[in-house]
C-alpha cells in the first residue's frame, strides 16, 4: 500500500520548452484558471513558458514512479540514474532479465524490485491493455492499475497526468500538492484531503493543470515522470 508523500520532483536534463509540445488544452486551461482564481492565477503567470509534457511510454512512467516512492528527491534521482544506466533501455523484458543483485546495486529495495518485476510481468502478459484505450475513464484506469502489486492510487494518478495527459486529475493524497495549496491561500499546513477536494471543485475541469502549477510553485525545476 502506498503512503502519502511529497510528489517526487525529477530533474529534467536540458529542459527546453521549445523542443517539447504542450498539451492541446494547456493555454485554454490557464486562461480559465486565471479568470476563476486570482491567487492561483498569480502562480500561473509566474511561469509563462512552462508546461506539462508527457512521456509516451507507459512502462517508463510507471517504473519511474515506483522507483521514486517514499524516498527523497535526491535519492530517487540517483537510484533512477543508476537503474537507467544499467538497464540501458527501460522495458519490461529488460527489467525481468536483470539479475536481482544488479537491481539491488542500483539502490532499489527488495520490495521495489518485486514491484518493478510485477509491473513488467503485467505489461508482458498484456494485463494492462486498457492503458491504450482512449475511451477508458480515469477511474477505470486507476482500478486496473491498482491491481498491480506496488501501484496505489497516487501512482495511478501520476500516470493519468504524466502519461495520458488527462486534464482533470486531482491527487488528493499528495502532500506536495497540499503544501502548495496551503502556501497559496495562507492556510495552516496540512489541510485534510477532504477539504482540498472541496477547494479543488473551482478548478474543474482543469485540476491536473492547477495541480501542476502548485507543484511548480514549490520547486525550481518542472515535474517529470
Amino acid at each position: 500500500m502506498e503512503i502519502k508523500q511529497f510528489t517526487i520532483y525529477m530533474s529534467i536534463q536540458n529542459y527546453n520548452t521549445q523542443t517539447m509540445k504542450k498539451p492541446h488544452f494547456w493555454e485554454k486551461a490557464k486562461a480559465q484558471l486565471i479568470k476563476k482564481d486570482a491567487r492561483l492565477g498569480k502562480i500561473i503567470k509566474s511561469y509563462p513558458r512552462d508546461f506539462l509534457f508527457t512521456k509516451s511510454d507507459p512502462y517508463y512512467t510507471l517504473a519511474r514512479a515506483i522507483v521514486g516512492q517514499q524516498i527523497s528527491v535526491k535519492a530517487a534521482q540517483a537510484v533512477w540514474n543508476r537503474f537507467e544506466k544499467k538497464i540501458e533501455s527501460v522495458t519490461p523484458n529488460n527489467t525481468l532479465s536483470m539479475h536481482y543483485m544488479s537491481l539491488k546495486s542500483c539502490g532499489l529495495s527488495r520490495q521495489k524490485i518485486k514491484y518493478l518485476r510485477s509491473l513488467a510481468s503485467a505489461f508482458i502478459s498484456k494485463e494492462l491493455q486498457i492503458l491504450k484505450s482512449k475511451s477508458a475513464t480515469d477511474n477505470e484506469i486507476i482500478d486496473k492499475l491498482i491491481k498491480v502489486k506496488g501501484i496505489g492510487r497516487w501512482t495511478a494518478q501520476m500516470f493519468l497526468i504524466f502519461n495520458l495527459c488527462r486534464p482533470d486529475v486531482f491527487p488528493e493524497d499528495d502532500l506536495g500538492l497540499l503544501k502548495g495549496i496551503c502556501i497559496c491561500y495562507n492556510l495552516e499546513y496540512p489541510i485534510s484531503k477532504e477539504y482540498a477536494v472541496k477547494i479543488s471543485q473551482k478548478w474543474k475541469p482543469w485540476r491536473s493543470v492547477a495541480t501542476w502549477y502548485f507543484w511548480r510553485s514549490l520547486d525550481p525545476i518542472p515535474v517529470e515522470y
